[in-house]
């Protein structure tokens, strides 16, 4: 059962929500799930209650709902999909809601990721909100700021540093006059916080990380009060009085050089790593973005890479792939090191969220025909996995099976119109366009979301 979209929203497609929550054990597997996978796939993104709801006209502030796969022995244990109780969806759900603190009363049922920390499970959000603990099983346990550790809000990205087992994250929120770095430690304890000065409040989505350096997206999106008195959901806005530029963090001084980048909008790194004394930064990059504060204008993305050198104060811009994809994913053992491999996804439903784009209608039809993109970056190819009309492939997220960056697998969520249902789709990360390791079929639709994680046992 789905419900019904109505013109104004871009809930539609491929991003229809689902109005139920399900349970269902003993899912049917095509294949063989390899033993060694035991955990859960899990991956949040927004599905509002009712698409009467003003949280419907907006793709960004729909109420976050989790969808999970418990895989343990070979076997696909159950399937879960909940949504995050803030205390309105409690509310409205009949519950009681949840205490715990709250953050400038932004009480948000956190929509963007969902990530696992010292044996927790946390649904995170941007822009002000404190994540939200769920349990094993997806239930909601309530609001987190990891036990009186955060001074405001978190991020919807985390990244995840290999070699020291920390947690970093970029906070920002509109009525503050800084960004705030955090650090983690592996058992959540938040251990390091700086803030870093910044004008206009701009939105910051996601950042990098290389082992001397935080990476900061400083870029022409910043907060509209002209935009919030008008009554839009999300006030931010492309900002023409607003440069571009990247900061350099060091992680052991907390020193911050910034360097101009041609004038652009990211939403979503895919590695970035020192090199020498400069600094290779593999984005997801749009010309612009939020055009009075619109998801509809500013151009489509394409994956490129900024150089940085430091000492010179200068960047440079490589392209390397022009087709239009997003949500780039790696193996990330390798995060902030030199790597090789990415997976990045493209889907006709994107036109959906962009749907009076002009560059993005002039497209092709197969220019977003629910594909996922294997890059191999040291020889500039790509393999492309074509899932065909309908699939509505989601967020590729890589699972390390061995030592070496390319054995593993890699896992999505793709949409069966035959069945109208979803899938989990294994594949080989070493065989990409091969037959699937294993397809767990689940009894309902999984609607296109945001991120989500391989969180092992």
């Amino acid at each position: 059962m789905t419900a019904q979209p109505s013109a104004r929203t871009p809930f539609k497609g491929g991003f229809a929500p689902v109005t139920e929550e399900v349970t269902a054990f003993d899912l049917e597997v095509t294949g063989r799930i390899p033993a060694e996978l035991n955990g859960r796939y899990l991956r949040n993104g927004p599905n509002p209650l009712s698409l009467d709801d003003p949280s419907a006209s907006h793709l960004f502030i729909g109420e976050g709902m989790v969808h999970g796969v418990r895989l343990r022995d070979g076997r696909a244990e159950w399937y879960r999909n909940r949504w995050v109780r803030n205390a309105e969806v409690a509310r409205r759900l009949g519950e009681e809601p949840r205490p715990g603190p709250v953050h400038a009363g932004m009480d948000f049922a956190a929509n963007t990721h969902v990530i696992g920390l010292a044996g927790r499970t946390f649904a995170c959000v941007e822009a002000g909100a404190l994540p939200y603990e769920l349990s094993y099983e997806l239930d909601t346990v309530g609001p987190s700021d990891f036990g009186g550790g955060l001074p405001g809000g978190f991020a919807a990205h985390t990244h995840l540093d290999p070699g020291t087992g920390e947690l970093h994250a970029l906070a920002y929120f509109f009525g503050w006059d800084h960004h705030q770095h955090l650090v983690l430690d592996q058992k959540g304890t938040v251990t390091q916080v700086r803030n870093i000065p910044i004008a206009d409040a701009p939105m910051l989505h996601d950042f990098a990380l290389t082992e001397r350096y935080v990476v900061i997206y400083d870029l022409p999106v910043t907060f509209s009060m002209a935009h919030a008195e008008r009554g839009v959901k999300l006030p931010y806005a492309w900002n023409e009085d607003h440069g571009a530029r990247v900061g350099l963090l060091s992680r052991e001084t907390g020193d911050v050089r910034w360097v101009e980048v041609p004038r652009c909008w990211v939403f979503h790194t895919l590695n970035a790593y020192d090199d020498g004394d400069q600094v290779v930064v593999d984005v997801v990059r749009y010309p612009r973005r939020f055009v009075d504060a619109r998801l509809d204008l500013g151009g489509s993305p394409t994956l490129d890479r900024w150089r940085i050198d430091p000492r010179a104060g200068t960047v440079t811009e490589t392209r390397l792939d022009d087709r239009p994809q997003e949500f780039p994913r790696m193996d990330e053992r390798l995060t902030g090191r030199p790597y090789r491999y990415g997976y990045t996804v493209t889907t006709t439903d994107l036109k959906d969220v962009f749907p009076e784009e002009q560059e993005m209608e002039a497209l092709p039809d197969g220019a977003f025909d629910n594909t996922l993109i294997k890059h191999d970056l040291e020889r500039g190819t790509g393999e492309a996995r074509v899932f065909g009309r309908g699939a509505y492939v989601g967020e590729p997220v890589f699972v390390d099976a061995g030592e070496a960056e390319d054995d593993g697998y890699v896992m999505s969520f793709v949409n069966n119109p035959d069945r109208g249902a979803a899938d989990l789709v294994i594949l080989s990360a070493q065989d990409f366009t091969g037959d699937p390791v294993a397809v767990v079929h689940l009894p309902a639709r999984v609607p296109l979301g945001f991120h989500g994680s391989w969180i092992a046992d």
